[in-house]
Order: C-alpha cells, then structure tokens, then sequence
C-alpha cells in the first residue's frame, strides 16, 4: 500500500490522535445505555494495544449517532470509554470535550501507555462540515501524529477523518484500515476463480455501481433478497405486493444485457417465500418454481429464498475459490424467514475459499449464524465497503500521508 501505516511511525513517548469508529449500536435498559454489539470495539484493539506497548499516549476520538452538531446526552461516548476500560484491562481517561481547554488538559496528563477517549466529535457542527477551523482544533489535541483507522467512516470526507491531516505532520492508516483495504482493495483485485459475488439487500439503486463494477471481475453474481424483486419484475415475473423498485425495471434489464456481454453468469432465486405479513408467526407458503405462471400472488410478499434457490445457491459456492456476500436473501431478523441467510452462511463456513462479507446486515447475519470466526474477513464498514468494491476513493485514505 502507499499510505503510511502505524508501524512507520515512531510514537514513544508522543500524544497520537486516533480516529476509530465507536458507533456501536446500543439500547437502553433500566435506565442505562448498554452496547449490545462491541464488535467495532473489539477490531480497534490491535491498534489500541499496539500504540500502549510502543509507549505511546493514545488519544482516541469517534462520532456517535446523529446529534446533528449539538450535544446530546445519549450520544455521549462516556459508556463506550467504561467497555473500552474493561476490553483493555487499563484506565481510559474521558474527555468531556473533544476541543479546546478541557480536552488539551485530560490529554496533558497522560503518561506513556495511557488511553484518553475525547467526547463526540459530531457535538460540533464543524466535523460533517469538514471546518478547517474544528480540524485545527481536534489536530491540536494531539502532538502532529494522526491514525485513521475508522474504516466504516473512511468514506466521509469530515473534519476527523479527512480536514485533520492537513494539521498533521503524519497521517497513517491503523491494522484495521489497513485490514480492511487488503482484503476488500487488494485481494479483490485479483481474486482466485472462480470469484462468486452474493448480492442482497433492499434497492438495486443502492448497488448499480457495485454490481457494475462486479461484473469486470465475477464469474457468477447471485442475486437475491429485495433487489432481486425488481430483477424478476423486469423479466415479466408477478411478484405480488413485494418490494419493487418499478421505476428501475428498465435498470434491471440492462445490467442483465451487460451480465451476458461480460459472460458473467448472473442468477437470480428460482424460487421464493411468501408471506401474508412481515411479522413473526406470519402465514408464509413457497412460490415452487418461479414463472410467469407460478409467482407470488396479490396481497402477498417475497421474504427469502426458496429450498431449490438454496440448493443453487450452495452449489455454486461450494465450487468458488473467492466469495464475496454482501446483503441478506431474506428478511432474517424474523426467524420463519431466515432459513435462505443461515444456509448461505453455513455455505460460506463450510466452503474451501476466501470469504469476505462486506458488511452491513450479511456481517450481522453471520454473527447471529454463530460462523464469525469461520469467514476469512468480515468488514466493520457497510457504506464505506460498498464504495471501496465500487472502485471510489474514499476521503479517509486519500487524505493520509503517502509513503516515500
């Protein structure tokens, strides 16, 4: 890679500004915010923990919900900083404020190995507004070194993540960034064939761009979930009152002809569950196979895969060597319609190829599947990776010092 990474820095010693991503989702019980997911903790350890061996007094800043540029109790950061203090078995001092005298006197008293995490930056309207002015600011808590290793916010171009290294001497790419962009940059690149693509999710609109880009590089792209509505619509498929995006019918059919001019193989479920209702204890019943005659009636919707699309689908991962899963078949949070989500992750952990799931949902799939830890790379960002398989620049990267 030519950015700088965390270990061409030398940091003994010196206040290191990092910026992580702690949007952990959380929920409130008996009166108190508890995280119910510390995953994006948990992958900022390595550089955490590397930063406190090398002597280094580690300054960590991050966004929290959308308290639109004001300060908002529950989006204090406060209790990510008491899990932080837990995961790391060592005191991390909070900051009250991200800027200004507060914040430069916690950081002041820091001793070599000592952790500080500053209040929420998007307290401040100046960080989505990229300000010139608040960057200066978030730089001059620190002492000119500056770490980015919030990959799931690299694609925003804000204060903390991008305006900041104009006001720092170094700007280095942290191991999980560094993680991140190996796996979904660069082993992406030039992946082992056959290279499957799994595609789900709500909107063909959210992902034309990366299924286009898929397409210079797949063997075969597997569509599924909502977006594969429109793609059955588009081919005279009644699909009921499932979700279609009927003003990219015309959409559909042309990345189907580009399917066929690249020889990419793009298949699409042959059949389905209905259901009458999206709710738990819903009456569901199977499409059989998926024709103009045999589709999903008036009244009722698409909310998985189907037992033949399952087989399909396993078939064709069994025999990939690079596999790529980003977004869910069905509605999987509701057990009746998670049968299509658990059998492509059982798939994946049983599969003798590189996995890499790009984030968002298919990340939380793969948890609540218990197969985490059977998949190569999972990704902390869900944006921010469908960007990067896109071919964008993300803010976040570009804006780091380049190696010499």
């Amino acid at each position: 890679m030519s950015k700088l990474s965390l270990r061409d820095l030398d940091v003994r010693g010196k206040r290191v500004l990092v910026r992580v991503d702690f949007n952990v989702p959380t929920e409130t019980r008996d009166g108190k915010i508890v995280i119910t997911d510390d995953n994006r903790i948990r992958e900022s350890l390595p550089t955490i923990n590397y930063l406190r061996e090398q002597g280094a007094k580690t300054i960590l800043m991050a966004h929290f919900g959308r308290p639109n540029g004001t300060p908002v109790e529950k989006y204090s950061l406060r209790p990510v900083g008491l899990a932080l203090h837990d995961l790391i078995g060592h005191p991390v001092v909070f900051s009250h404020d991200c800027i200004g005298v507060d914040a430069e006197a916690v950081v002041t008293h820091l001793h070599d190995g000592d952790v500080a995490l500053l209040e929420n930056v998007r307290f401040y309207p100046g960080e989505e507004a990229n300000d010139p002015t608040f960057a200066e600011a978030l730089a001059k808590v620190g002492e000119g070194i500056y770490v980015n290793d919030a990959f799931g916010a690299a694609h925003r171009a804000h204060a903390s993540t991008a305006g900041i290294t104009k006001f720092s001497r170094q700007s280095a790419m942290g191991f999980l960034m560094e993680k991140e962009l190996k796996y979904l940059q660069e082993e992406l690149a030039h992946p082992a064939k056959p290279f499957l693509v799994i595609l789900g999710g709500g909107k063909v609109s959210d992902k034309i761009g990366v299924i286009k880009a898929l397409m210079e590089k797949a063997d075969t792209i597997l569509i599924c979930g909502a977006m594969a509505n429109t793609f059955l619509e588009a081919e005279g498929v009644h699909m009921g009152s499932s979700r279609v995006e009927r003003d990219k019918l015309s959409l559909a059919r042309e990345l189907m002809e580009l399917a066929k001019q690249k020889n990419v193989r793009l298949l699409l479920p042959i059949d389905l569950l209905g259901a009458e209702e999206i709710k738990p204890g819903a009456a569901t019943r199977h499409s059989g196979r998926i024709s103009h005659d045999y589709n999903i009636p008036d009244g009722w919707q698409a909310v998985d895969i189907g037992p033949l699309t399952i087989a399909l689908f396993r078939s064709e991962i069994a025999r990939a060597k690079t596999i790529l899963w980003n977004g869910p078949p069905g509605i999987f949070e509701i057990q009746e319609f998670s049968a299509g989500t658990e059998a492509i992750a059982e798939a994946l952990a049983e599969a003798g190829a590189t996995t890499i799931i790009g984030g968002g949902d298919s990340v939380t799939a793969v948890k609540q599947a218990g197969l985490a830890d059977k998949m190569t790379f999972i990704s902390t960002g869900g944006g921010a990776s469908l960007e990067l398989i896109e071919g964008k620049e993300l803010p976040g990267v570009a804006a780091l010092t380049e190696k010499e």
